[in-house]
């Protein structure tokens, strides 16, 4: 699992501010954030550039605006956009003020979120 643990710490913390209780899982090739059960945010390692994603679910009454927005690329892992999530480049979250703007995105979409199926035993 690739990930920057700066920006994982950064996302901790900015979910701290937002007194966001959450659990952290490694999936998705990173390492996911979730809140209320359901993945909220992440970070990963761009592959192709080598460097830190933030992977944001906001879900699809924003994702149009989201992809129009500085930094934002489809989250795409398999040649098929994930609708309602993005990846956002460190262009789009390098100041404070702008990683908290996406992660308070995700924190509205997520009480509307559906949480996955887990894995029957």
């Amino acid at each position: 699992m690739a990930y920057d643990e700066f920006m994982a710490d950064r996302i901790r913390q900015q979910l701290r501010e937002f007194q966001s209780p959450f659990e952290e899982k490694k999936m998705m090739g990173g390492l996911c954030f979730m809140v209320d059960g359901k993945m909220c945010c992440g970070t990963h390692i761009d592959k192709k550039f080598n460097s830190p994603l933030l992977m944001a679910r906001i879900g699809t009454d924003f994702y149009g605006e989201a992809l129009r927005k500085k930094g934002v690329l489809p989250m795409d892992f398999t040649g098929r956009p994930m609708k309602g999530y993005v990846f956002v480049t460190s262009q789009g979250w390098d100041s404070d003020s702008e990683l908290q703007f996406w992660i308070q995105k995700c924190l509205d979409f997520n009480p509307l979120a559906k949480a996955s199926k887990g894995k029957s035993k």
